[in-house]
């Protein structure tokens, strides 16, 4: 499976998405749109292609519409019909979070290339076992944190690494979205999901981590109304450098999504609400207009798909974030959890 740099243009990566729900739709439509990717399998249990069409689903975010695959990819119900087939190089794992442990380390374990959406476990001591077994694998492997790639964000940690308007006095970091509509009899179960905690705020959480480094404690607040796990949570991070960092994160929207933050340097404010389309970031820089800038390129879902594909073509582990990033991030929401079920600050 190795592959010389100079051939990384040259040839498509084969992918497997397995898990047909709204995030697999997602990443299905995504990798339609990135030319040295290849599909050629998706597998569920339950929901397949029909004639080469798969139904749409309801997500929080929005609804994914139904999508033509085309009658020619394999369609399988079971994990290792995609695990035996040496034509599949990528298997891109979509499935519910019980299973991304599971399934994680045993296509790691045949060789092959694997991603995995968020969170990387239900707890750490699985995510840990994931990180393990990435250390040892032929395949590389990559937890799906979409918010390093979004549009708006990804420039964030750019301007903060250049110190382009100043270090960061304060940022403020809001997720907020209706219950999820794609697994309502199920995905409730907090011993499962993790809740709005690990399932939504785990975005904001591992941000933090990328545009600050891992926090020394955290101090949360939150409370439970539908999973038996926190469903609404309000954290202030301890970071180096930093006056106050803190983020918000719920399931408890009548209706509809919503992301933002508000991050203040000491020469500009940056300001990104989703609620603005088009428009959703704004920078208000000391004697000069406020002004909108316009995002360019996939969004965080397609960016992150094109990355892991790029890191297979030219033979390089993904590096923007990786197997421990994804441990790290499960780790600081059990510190987040404690600190709501304790009313005590928690130190990592």
């Amino acid at each position: 499976m190795n592959i010389e740099k100079s051939d990384a243009s040259n040839r498509k990566v084969n992918v497997a998405v397995v898990g047909l729900g709204f995030m697999g739709i997602t990443h299905l439509k995504a990798y339609q749109q990135i030319e040295s990717a290849r599909l050629v399998t998706v597998c569920d249990a339950v929901r397949l292609p029909v004639n080469g069409v798969l139904a749409g689903v309801s997500g929080n975010i929005s609804g994914a519409d139904a999508i033509n695959l085309g009658r020619d990819l394999k369609v399988c119900r079971q994990l290792e019909e995609v695990l035996a087939d040496p034509a599949v190089e990528l298997v891109d794992l979509c499935v519910p979070t019980p299973l991304h442990a599971p399934q994680a380390i045993a296509a790691l374990q045949a060789g092959k290339h694997v991603i995995c959406e968020k969170p990387l476990a239900r707890n750490s001591t699985l995510a840990r076992d994931i990180v393990n077994a990435a250390k040892s694998a032929k395949g590389f492997f990559m937890p799906a944190m979409c918010m390093r790639f979004w549009p708006g964000w990804a420039w964030l940690k750019e301007l903060a690494e250049k110190n382009t308007y100043g270090k960061i006095l304060t940022a403020r970091f809001r997720r907020v979205s209706a219950p999820p509509g794609w697994s309502r009899d199920s995905y409730f179960k907090g011993t499962d999901s993790g809740g709005a905690l690990l399932d939504l705020h785990i975005h904001d959480t591992d941000f933090v981590q990328f545009l600050f480094g891992r926090p020394s404690s955290v101090f949360s607040s939150g409370i439970s109304r539908f999973s038996g796990a926190i469903d609404h949570v309000v954290t202030q991070y301890k970071v180096a450098n930093v006056a106050t960092v803190y983020a918000e994160g719920s399931w408890l929207l009548t209706q509809g999504f919503g992301m933002s933050y508000t991050v203040m340097f000491e020469r500009a404010t940056l300001d990104f609400d989703s609620a603005r389309g088009a428009d959703a970031l704004r920078v208000d820089e000391e004697g000069q207009p406020s002004r909108v800038v316009k995002s360019e390129g996939p969004d965080g879902y397609g960016g992150e798909l094109r990355y892991m594909i790029q890191a297979i073509q030219s033979g390089q582990p993904p590096t923007v974030v990786t197997a421990q990033d994804g441990l790290s991030a499960v780790e600081i929401c059990e510190a987040e959890e404690k600190s709501v079920n304790t009313g005590q600050v928690v130190a990592l």
